[in-house]
């Protein structure tokens, strides 16, 4: 009598008792492909050293009380270690078939009572409307890494610590200080309002499908007691002074299309707030003082700054950088010729347009000189420089948002 023939796919088990290897394994294990394809579109680059979950876990001191955050689960080699030390866990997971993975994880065991997944994008998530967590942790997905962290420090409440696998490079403009390299907005706005420092390195292979990029581990713990200031106001003027960070502030500030905005953002105020504009500035937008000397002439691009910055590459040839001075001369004529473009009303007074354009220019001179910050680069600058010029720059009725 013939043998009876196996199929070549199928390895057979110890004993009757035992399972074959590769089954059961699911999205988690080795054979998870084998279920479905990781979308590496939305960041699906799943972490497959425990060793590394372990650490993670850890590093956000994980405690019984804690109610735990995790953006993008995935199978949930993460979720399971989080779930074994916290009270409760929020997974929020975009794609449906992980979440269904995850779900078969924890079904008919003690930790399925303790996991809600919230199925949808955690940046469209309103986090009001999630139970309140003290801790957040995340294999992040690279392309949602800034937002997902201004999304959690803009919280009323944030919370006590975060711990996020992010890009590498994205984690040392994190961590970086004036004058370094990777120095950048990014910096600036996540160190004034919270601490951070770099855990420990990832390598690609620690994950599946491997990245193109190397990968590190960030601590992030909200500061309390921060300044009550607009977080839309300071980031606004950040944007300006990092346009072109290798730059003097006067020349950023100067630019043609970057004082067009203030100027209008200052229109605007003005006609909301009329009993906030000083005298002196409605003496010298309808002619009754006038202008500094160099703001009297005619309009005419100079590049004032291009010879001292030492910018080289991109930012040297940047044609943005137009800086609006006025020759000298009589100041009666110049008014005069001022005078002849568009009437708008500021503060119950009809004024040329024009002439808010040269009240900007000198509210933007104004407002350097007394930060002592004209020529200074946004690179070198730290927090206390731009809440100082933030303060000059309210206090002239400039604002950014």
């Amino acid at each position: 009598m013939g043998k009876v023939d196996r199929k070549k796919g199928a390895r057979a088990s110890a004993s009757p008792y035992q399972k074959p290897s590769n089954a059961g394994k699911g999205a988690g294990g080795k054979g998870g492909s084998a279920i479905f394809k990781f979308n590496t579109d939305i960041g699906q680059h799943i972490l497959k050293n425990g060793a590394i979950a372990d650490n993670i876990v850890d590093k956000a001191n994980v405690n019984p009380t804690h109610t735990v955050l995790e953006v993008g689960p995935g199978p949930g080699i993460l979720t399971g270690r989080i779930l074994e030390k916290a009270k409760k866990v929020i997974a929020v997971e975009l794609d449906p078939r992980m979440a269904a993975e995850l779900t078969k994880r924890v079904q008919g065991t003690p930790q399925e009572k303790k996991l809600q997944i919230v199925l949808g994008d955690f940046i469209k998530t309103d986090l009001s409307k999630l139970p309140p967590f003290q801790v957040c942790i995340s294999n992040t997905p690279y392309q949602i890494s800034s937002p997902l962290i201004f999304k959690l420090l803009s919280m009323p409440t944030p919370p006590k610590v975060c711990v996020l696998m992010v890009q590498r490079e994205f984690a040392l403009r994190l961590i970086a200080r004036p004058g370094d390299a990777l120095y950048s907005r990014l910096s600036v706005n996540v160190q004034f309002f919270s601490r951070v420092s770099h855990i420990m390195k990832v390598g690609r292979n620690n994950f599946r499908p491997p990245p193109q990029v190397e990968s590190s581990v960030v601590r992030i713990e909200p500061k309390s007691g921060r300044p009550e200031i607009s977080w839309n106001e300071w980031d606004g003027m950040l944007r300006i002074c990092f346009v072109r960070k290798n730059k003097t502030l006067r020349a950023g500030f100067m630019a043609t299309k970057i004082r067009a905005l203030i100027e209008r953002n200052w229109i605007t105020w003005a006609s909301m707030n009329p009993e906030k504009v000083t005298q002196a500035d409605v003496d010298m937008l309808t002619g009754k003082t006038p202008f500094p000397e160099k703001f009297g002439g005619k309009e005419e691009d100079v590049d004032m700054d291009m010879a001292d910055d030492g910018a080289v590459g991109p930012e040297a040839d940047d044609d943005d950088v137009d800086i609006f001075m006025g020759e000298t001369g009589n100041n009666d004529k110049s008014t005069v010729a001022a005078q002849s473009g568009p009437i708008i009303t500021v503060a119950g007074n009809q004024v040329a347009r024009n002439m808010v354009t040269r009240l900007i220019q000198v509210k933007i001179e104004r407002i350097l000189d007394h930060a002592g910050l004209a020529s200074a680069r946004g690179n070198k600058c730290d927090e206390n420089d731009f809440l100082r010029l933030l303060d000059n720059c309210n206090s002239e009725g400039i604002h950014f948002s």
